[in-house]
């Protein structure tokens, strides 16, 4: 596990982890609001992408949300939570960037807690998905 992210493989397609993912998240009470899809992007920029499919998952809970930026501002700098879905290697790699490193950067450790409540969820939320 790397400092800023924890990443899971799995043998589905990135469309039907990111159909897992959506139901996962809803128990969790979190949301997508918006998936990027990088190659296409970067195909309608005119950038030749040579890897595979590779989504950008903004996600959010709403209520620990409220509650991050009642308790800090500067929390905002790190919302929404990102889930990273890609092909590489003959697999799909779901990725997490870990809140609880993030909010290391505010110093306050009501975030803290919230953060790890956060973290876990999303933990759970791609465990299930991936299962």
């Amino acid at each position: 596990m790397s400092a800023f992210h924890r990443t899971l493989d799995t043998s589905k397609s990135v469309d039907e982890t990111i159909q897992m993912l959506e139901g996962a998240l809803k128990e969790k009470k979190f949301g997508i609001l918006w998936q990027m899809d990088i190659p296409g992007i970067l195909q309608q920029k005119g950038v030749a992408y040579e890897g595979g499919a590779y989504r950008v998952l903004e996600v959010c809970n709403p209520h620990e949300a409220s509650e991050a930026l009642a308790t800090n501002l500067h929390a905002g700098y790190f919302l929404p939570c990102k889930i990273v879905v890609y092909e590489s290697d003959g697999k799909t790699h779901v990725g997490i960037t870990r809140p609880t490193v993030l909010m290391q950067h505010v110093a306050d450790e009501k975030l803290q807690v919230l953060s790890e409540r956060v973290e876990q969820a999303l933990v759970d939320a791609v465990q299930k998905a991936l299962a």
